[in-house]
């Protein structure tokens, strides 16, 4: 009788260990894909600051004069990074849009800010920090833009809008990256389109006239030109609550009937944010462009470049400094 049940039991056993083994194996591998997953994960950065910045002006009896008014600033600057083996790829979203309303203006209601910069590079290591790299990248503004005359009469003239303009960057070139903070990229093949929707725009943003068969003259959508370009960047988070986000693009065209070589078009764009309390933010935005082909009225700078109101190339400058609800990570 004891040996049936032995002869029976025996079997039982063995399954149970081969259960038993086979849950272990399964538990094992669910550890093996599960480190695999946190490996995974270890490659990726995602940093940036997000924020709404709004401020109030009001003024009783001011001498020096000014418009009460209130404005409302909301914007991103978001980096996404991957780095494995020799591969390497970075991203970047940097927007805003603001709205300004004053009971003392006509119209009341005015954009503030505004502006929609994205890029993104591929990169594959030659050398240590030394990458060969594919860069693409898009600029333009959200909303229409305009120039306010007389202000009693409310007149207003549209200088820039979606797509008119914008400029598209594609370019191979290669990339020094000594750290996580800093990096520098320099192209001799970059190819840049400007390109603006709205014909009635075309010549404020340079774009070159040409002859049609019949012999009158038009000036296309797009213009494309080939040329150097260069791009820095820095994304310093060491502070704990502190972001500095900072890049600059530089390009200038290899032959061009309306750029010499040498005439840099600038894009510079820094940020820097600071938060306490968690929530709240205290952050200062620039923005300098320098167009060669983009013309904006304005007094001459001496005594020989004409009246005040000649179409010129200058530097555009913008600044925002704001207290408001912000988030950086």
């Amino acid at each position: 009788m004891t040996m049936a049940v032995m002869f029976i039991g025996m079997p039982m056993l063995k399954a149970q260990d081969d259960e038993a083994k086979k849950a272990a194996e399964a538990a094992m591998s669910t550890t093996v894909k599960s480190n695999e997953i946190k490996d995974t994960t270890k490659n990726w950065k995602f940093s940036g600051m997000v924020g709404l910045n709004a401020s109030q002006t009001q003024f009783w009896n001011w001498a020096a004069g000014g418009n009460n008014n209130v404005t409302g600033v909301v914007y991103a600057n978001m980096t996404l990074s991957y780095k494995k083996n020799k591969l390497a790829w970075d991203s970047n979203l940097d927007t805003e849009i603001g709205e300004l309303y004053s009971a003392d203006l006509n119209p009341r209601w005015r954009k503030s800010n505004d502006k929609f910069n994205i890029y993104s590079k591929l990169g594959y290591e030659l050398a240590k920090n030394w990458y060969l790299t594919a860069l693409g990248s898009f600029k333009t503004q959200f909303a229409p833009g305009y120039e306010y005359a007389n202000n009693d009469a409310g007149d207003k003239t549209l200088i820039a809008k979606w797509a008119s303009p914008s400029y598209t960057d594609l370019s191979i070139g290669v990339d020094w990256k000594p750290n996580d903070i800093f990096t520098i990229y320099v192209s001799p093949i970059a190819g840049r389109l400007t390109y603006c929707r709205d014909s009635l725009l075309r010549d404020r943003y340079g774009l070159p006239e040409k002859t049609r068969e019949d012999g009158t003259l038009y000036r296309p959508a797009a213009n494309a030109a080939l040329g150097l370009s260069i791009k820095g960047g820095i994304n310093y988070t060491a502070i704990k609550n502190l972001k500095i986000i900072s890049t600059i693009t530089l390009f200038t065209p290899y032959t061009s009937k309306v750029q010499k070589f040498g005439n840099f078009d600038v894009d510079w764009d820094f940020a820097i944010s600071y938060n306490f309390f968690k929530v709240l933010s205290v952050s200062l935005m620039t923005s300098l462009k320098y167009y060669d082909q983009v013309m904006i009225a304005g007094p001459g700078w001496d005594g020989n470049a004409g009246t005040p109101g000649y179409p010129a190339a200058r530097v555009q400058f913008k600044e925002m400094l704001g207290l408001g609800i912000g988030y950086s990570f």
